[in-house]
């Protein structure tokens, strides 16, 4: 634990700088003091990559899910690659891998590279092939207008290599608008939802007239799949043998987790915290389970989220529940140093009857124990842990 500037001298050959380090960090200050190479973490990896064809999965939502599944299924397929990913994957004991492998998977952020480097981190990793699934307004904080967040993705578009290929959702209008615009000298390969059913809960997806059941669900997940499957075609890979991948694919770390269930009741954690990501993670669970009730749990916990002024983005997220709780807590709000949210405010930007808001865990719990959980599914939605509530045991404890 601590700092050890004194461990940094003239003979260290570069720094790599992480984004959460601070600007006054003494050894960053110390590697500054004695003019070392100094590289944010996009900046090295581009580095360790210069030889690889390196694909990269940017957008405002699917990111990690459509980085995952191209992993996943390369990984069956046999492939030899490298990878950078922001979440925890079965069958991959790391989030970042540099080898000598030809190609690299990278996700794609577009929130600062660094104390000092403050452009988007996806701007610095020049893709051959790119993915972009979406643009919808995120990290406020960063980019405080949607014009200035739009900008960042123009951007992106130019960091493509020449030649390069570009894979976008173009059922998002804002995407699909900023593409057709633009005159990078790219291939542009757009995509949509592939053909599919549901058959009592079970998800049936068809590529190129080849069929397969899936483990995960809902149309932003099939979108991720098809942009997964155009990535991994132009890597070499067999519809075929990517559907038999894609099949045994049971998704990322807290994306859709099933944390628990029996008969009448599934228990689902997600990651959502966007509006877009909440939206997509509520219709994709009404629309597997349509005559289940849906219970939906949203904490609000990103800078964004907490903001007055942002809080009207999430009009009309949470429609699709049946009964649904809105809780952030005054933890939350001190420690990220913001004001008061007034839950006036919050209940005018969801805008949704019967919501209920809470900022105390106690009756958060309370909350929860008093519903009905006969034909039910609870969606719990964040990037926090509801101050600390042990959302596992509970779950367990309702499916028993």
């Amino acid at each position: 634990m601590g700092w050890y500037p004194e461990k940094i001298d003239p003979r260290t050959d570069a720094v790599i700088l992480g984004m959460h380090a601070k600007p006054d960090n003494p050894e960053l200050l110390k590697s500054k003091e004695l003019g070392l190479k100094i590289y944010s973490f996009p900046e090295y990896i581009y580095q360790e990559s210069r030889e690889k064809t390196r694909v990269v999965i940017g957008g405002s939502h699917g990111k990690t899910t459509t980085t995952s599944m191209i992993m996943h299924v390369l990984k069956k397929a046999g492939k030899e690659f490298d990878w950078l990913v922001g979440a925890k994957l079965e069958g991959f004991p790391q989030s970042v891998n540099i080898t000598s492998a030809p190609v690299i998977i990278c996700e794609g952020d577009e929130y600062p590279a660094s104390a000092i480097e403050k452009h988007p981190k996806f701007h610095f990793l020049f893709p051959h092939i790119a993915i972009l699934t979406g643009i919808a307004w995120d990290h406020i904080n960063v980019f405080p207008t949607f014009d200035f967040y739009l900008e960042q993705f123009k951007i992106f578009l130019d960091k493509i290599e020449k030649g390069g290929i570009l894979i976008y959702n173009e059922t998002d209008p804002v995407l699909k608008n900023l593409v057709e615009k633009h005159p990078a000298d790219i291939r542009k390969k757009p995509y949509r939802i592939p053909d599919h059913h549901i058959d009592n809960g079970r998800t049936i997806v068809e590529l190129d007239g080849k069929k397969a059941e899936l483990l995960i669900f809902g149309d932003h997940n099939l979108l991720n799949l098809q942009a997964a499957w155009l990535a991994t075609s132009a890597l070499g890979v067999d519809t075929q043998i990517f559907l038999q991948a894609i099949s045994s694919f049971s998704g990322a770390s807290k994306r859709l987790e099933l944390l628990a269930k029996n008969e009448s009741t599934n228990v689902y954690r997600d990651f959502a915290h966007a509006p877009s990501k909440v939206k997509a993670t509520m219709d994709a669970v009404k629309q597997q389970y349509p005559g289940r009730k849906l219970i939906s749990v949203l904490e609000l916990h990103t800078y964004s989220s907490l903001n007055e002024q942002f809080i009207g983005e999430y009009r009309g997220s949470l429609n699709n529940a049946e009964a649904a709780v809105v809780f952030y807590s005054k933890h939350a709000l001190s420690l990220k140093r913001m004001p008061d949210l007034s839950k006036e405010k919050v209940l005018e930007g969801f805008d949704k009857k019967g919501l209920v808001l809470i900022n105390e865990k106690e009756e958060l719990i309370k909350w929860l124990y008093q519903q009905s959980y006969e034909n039910a599914n609870l969606l719990l939605m964040s990037s926090g842990n509801y101050d600390g509530v042990d959302i596992i045991s509970f779950a367990k404890e309702i499916t028993k």
